[in-house]
């Protein structure tokens, strides 16, 4: 019997495949291997194949593809209100079929691999961003135990003090009462702040 809708629940060795008419009868159910995945959709020949849009999914839409068959990813916050009582593969597979049958489900689009690189850049991007925020926190929580007090800036917390290589304060009063060297060039007076002159 014709396969209209095939759902396969990803996995890295084993997946689970669910076959089913339009009407949501269950025409076929399958484990298959890695390897012999392609070869049993081909031999399948679904008329639609659903995935949820996770990991290796994008890969594996541009695999069957080239073969005219439909692919179709769906995000996994759709697919969870299908999931009938214990979670497993072979339940996660039909509730991947029962989601594609609504006329109503919105699905996610397969993307290349140059849109795969971009976005991971972006991905790459934020975490650093994120890593160096935390860090230069850590390093205001340090330095403010010492009574030095830095900028939230990341350029002028992280920049140092040409003079003492101490990170520079919110202000020039604040990193004199920090700083402990006689070469660095600033200083506080009785009226404010002011300039040592400095040898060269």
């Amino acid at each position: 019997m014709q396969i209209d809708i095939l759902g396969i629940d990803l996995a890295k060795r084993v997946f689970q495949l669910h076959g089913a008419i339009r009407g949501g009868a269950v025409v076929h159910r399958s484990k298959v291997s890695r390897p012999g995945l392609m070869q049993a959709i081909v031999r399948l020949q679904p008329r639609l194949v659903v995935m949820e849009a996770c990991a290796s999914a994008h890969h594996w839409a541009r695999q069957l593809e080239p073969s005219g068959i439909k692919v179709q990813l769906i995000s996994p916050q759709f697919v969870t209100p299908f999931v009938k009582t214990n979670k497993n593969d072979r339940n996660d597979a039909e509730a991947i079929v029962e989601a594609a049958s609504r006329p109503t489900m919105r699905f996610v689009a397969v993307k290349s691999v140059e849109q795969q690189d971009i976005q991971a850049l972006h991905r790459m991007r934020q975490l650093l961003v994120h890593q160096r925020t935390a860090v230069i926190n850590h390093l205001r929580g340090i330095l403010g135990e010492r009574g030095v007090v830095v900028a939230k800036s990341p350029a002028r917390s992280t920049a140092p003090c040409r003079r003492c290589s101490l990170p520079r304060a919110t202000s020039s009063r604040q990193h004199a009462g920090a700083c402990s060297s006689s070469r660095c060039n600033i200083s506080t007076s009785s009226s404010g702040v002011s300039k040592k002159p400095t040898l060269e």
